[in-house]
């Protein structure tokens, strides 16, 4: 998968919401982002923390984070939940970045099937919680830059336990027509390369890369570049 550039230096800290059921481990991970903040490593602003579902979803509402970590089991729902709602906010209360919050989920679950379900519902990345140290900073750079972050400890399974499904639930008859281009725009969006890196790599304009996403997304039934990978692998339009 697509290595991302370093990140460029923001001119904010990146305000950051943290969903977890657990006290002690939001603590810890505030800890870390301010040791993150502290170094010059990256700057965050903790604008709230939520240990159930419906706080989470009044926070994100009224703080419009830039990032939010999300753990997968909390008090008085889930974090499938969570990402479910955040797709549904009405536009006078959507989030205001262009493309929303980015969700990174950390959790303790390293079973493929908790992953799978985390990102077909819409989360941009899945850490496992026992590799924050070494994972975190990275994994927050790739979400930011719009590009999916999946753990090395549960991406093969991921991708088994995908594949597996596809062929079990691919519809006969659905056959979805790309041209040549569009499958070499969504071959780079596989990759996790941004528009910037697929407008390198095809030598056409950003805005034209954009225009074949528009157009990508709407053959592939889609909203979302995390749900237009998925649903690419799912009926084999590109190759691994």
């Amino acid at each position: 998968m697509y290595l991302p550039s370093p990140m460029p230096l923001l001119s904010q800290p990146i305000s950051t919401l943290l969903v977890d059921d657990c006290y002690a481990f939001r603590q810890g991970l505030k800890n870390l982002l301010d040791f993150y903040s502290a170094t010059g490593l990256m700057q965050f602003q903790i604008v709230g923390q939520a240990p159930s579902y419906q706080q989470a979803i009044e926070l994100a509402i009224q703080q419009s984070p830039t990032l939010i970590l999300l753990d997968m089991e909390l008090a008085q729902g889930s974090g499938i939940d969570v990402l479910k709602q955040l797709k549904t906010i009405p536009p006078r209360e959507a989030i205001s970045h262009p493309q929303g919050s980015h969700v990174l989920v950390l959790s303790g679950h390293e079973e493929a099937e908790w992953v799978f379900k985390a990102m077909q519902a819409g989360a941009q990345g899945y850490v496992l919680k026992h590799q924050l140290s070494t994972q975190l900073l990275n994994a927050i750079q790739v979400v930011l830059q719009n590009q999916i972050y999946l753990a090395p400890e549960v991406a093969t399974q991921f991708f088994q336990l995908f594949h597996f499904s596809a062929g079990r639930s691919l519809p006969k008859n659905q056959i979805i027509h790309l041209t040549e281009r569009e499958r070499e725009v969504l071959y780079w969006l596989v990759q996790g390369a941004s528009n910037e890196v697929i407008s390198q790599q095809l030598r056409i304009t950003i805005g034209t890369v954009k225009a074949y996403l528009t157009i990508i997304f709407e053959k592939l039934k889609v909203t979302s570049r995390t749900q237009a990978a998925l649903q690419a692998l799912k009926l084999g339009l590109v190759a691994t």
